[in-house]
């Protein structure tokens, strides 16, 4: 921030890292908007005319790839803007090691991966399309390294292009398209076609705001240097990944590629919310580290607290809107689909229980990397045992499929409840500031808002979607508005310079 800001009349230093947060946030808001447009409709497509087991195996393939994508790109998608900030070089060379070390990481990973696809598809059913998939891991691994250096920059619109539009609605009309021409490919293909227009989308903007790396060679140990110390961020971001996707993969080991389909579904629509905490954080991680580097603790905590907030009130907001009448969104996808709305809703509790976990690990991965990471493993080996232990009873009882789903949701939920609660703590014993997300209008604004919506319920189903949804968002974005927004608050949505 320029010194002028500390001039008589001008905003202070954190009133101005909230403004940037606001931007940044509202920004990617107007992206989640766009996301769900182009994310709705493939789940229609993919439901209804590709079918459940078809979409149960992709989901079950794209556990591993997805994953695999992660590892490549080596926690760079938070921790580059740190080295940025450190790297007496020119930027575009630190962008360049980071490029180039994802690049070599995603091609060695992806050629193993398409020689032994077995771990893409525990049920031993897959084609010469689908074993195509890993070319993905390349394309997504230079997107995410590729956006986190323009985020440093404060360009969160082209996240926006290219995870909030060019993505979702490239897969989406790709999905449409291969059901004419190539329907046994259709889902792994437009998934693969997806994640190279995303990289394309993101290249441009990087190349035409850090140009060509000049004078620059890539140095082995140079970058083993960087690999090294990404690797606690790294795990870190594999783990906070693998939260969301371990159930995907023990339901596949456990279950029926149909009980994975219907369940894949449901976790779609659960996760789009989840979209709004990673909004913030490629505009996050820059002014964490600014305060950082001038010990300014307070602003920190206030910084995640603001955030923290705004994620819980959205996330809780879209929750009601989604989970109360979970059987008309999930019957949107396909009848057979209907059976996974008690996951919706352990999913989509899921995902507001997980907010303080995410505000708080975007301080804690520069103050206390390997704390953060331990209690990230444990959360995960929780979440993993309780899985088992829940699907096996749940066996011994005889309950079918989609029940055992449920009990892997349940694990979901109290994994990262556990992993919010640690998390917090830690940080607030570290910056000696009190760090919380909840705040009473929260709990004033869902009231009225349920009782709409289970009013809406006595609705034709019709109705109850396109008449109950806005009612239940209209009431509980009024309450919140009035006695749960203050002036920092309303920043999110006053349009500003920053």
């Amino acid at each position: 921030m320029p010194d002028a800001a500390a001039i008589s009349g001008q905003p202070s230093s954190e009133q101005q890292d909230i403004a940037a947060l606001a931007k940044g946030g509202r920004t990617n808001f107007f992206g989640f908007l766009l996301r769900l447009g182009g994310t709705a409709p493939f789940l229609f497509i993919a439901g209804r005319f590709y079918g459940v087991e078809a979409l149960g195996r992709y989901a079950s393939a794209l556990v591993i790839v997805e994953l695999i994508t992660q590892w490549c790109s080596l926690g760079q998608r938070r921790g580059l803007a740190q080295r940025l900030a450190e790297d007496p070089r020119e930027d575009a060379h630190s962008v360049a090691d980071a490029l180039t070390l994802s690049l070599a990481l995603s091609l060695v990973a992806a050629m193993l991966l398409y020689l032994i696809p077995a771990p893409m598809f525990p049920s031993g059913h897959f084609n010469a399309w689908d074993r195509l998939l890993p070319v993905a891991i390349v394309a997504g691994s230079l997107t995410d390294v590729s956006l986190a250096a323009l985020a440093y920059r404060y360009n969160v619109g082209a996240t926006v292009r290219s995870r909030s539009v060019v993505e979702p609605w490239t897969q989406t009309l790709a999905a449409i398209a291969f059901l004419f021409v190539l329907p046994d490919g259709g889902l792994a293909l437009s998934y693969i076609l997806s994640k190279l227009a995303a990289l394309a989308v993101a290249l441009w903007p990087l190349v035409r705001t850090y140009g060509l790396p000049r004078q620059w060679q890539p140095n082995p140990l140079r970058l083993a240097r960087l690999a090294l110390l990404s690797a606690p961020l790294a795990g870190a971001d594999l783990v906070e990944w693998g939260t969301r996707k371990l159930d995907i993969a023990l339901l596949g080991f456990f279950t029926s590629p149909t009980a994975v389909g219907i369940y894949y579904a449901a976790q779609q629509v659960a996760t789009l919310p989840q979209k709004l905490k990673t909004s913030f954080e490629p505009i996050l991680g820059p002014v964490i580290t600014r305060n950082l580097k001038e010990r300014n603790y307070a602003a920190i905590a206030q910084q995640v607290c603001q955030v923290g907030f705004w994620i819980t009130a959205a996330q809780a907001g879209i929750a009601l809107a989604l989970g109360i009448p979970g059987k008309g969104v999930m019957g949107l996808v396909g009848p057979h689909f209907v059976a996974g709305t008690g996951a919706l809703a352990l999913l989509l509790t899921a995902e507001v229980v997980a907010a303080p976990a995410v505000v708080s690990e975007a301080a804690l991965i520069y103050m206390a990397r390997m704390r953060n990471l331990w209690i990230s493993l444990g959360a995960i080996a929780t979440q993993g045992l309780l899985t088992v232990a829940l699907m096996l009873l749940a066996r011994r009882a005889h309950a079918d499929p989609l029940q055992q789903a449920e009990a892997a949701a349940f694990a979901l939920a109290v994994a990262l409840a556990l992993s919010s609660f640690l998390k917090s703590r830690l940080l607030s014993h570290i910056l000696g500031q009190r760090i919380t997300n909840l705040r009473w209008p929260l709990i004033w604004a869902a009231a009225p808002a349920a009782a709409v919506g289970f009013a809406a319920k006595l609705l034709p189903e019709w109705a109850e979607l396109a008449l109950g949804i806005p009612a239940i968002l209209g009431v509980y974005g009024f309450v919140i508005w009035r006695r749960g927004f203050g002036p920092e608050d309303r920043m999110l949505f006053r349009k500003q310079s920053v």
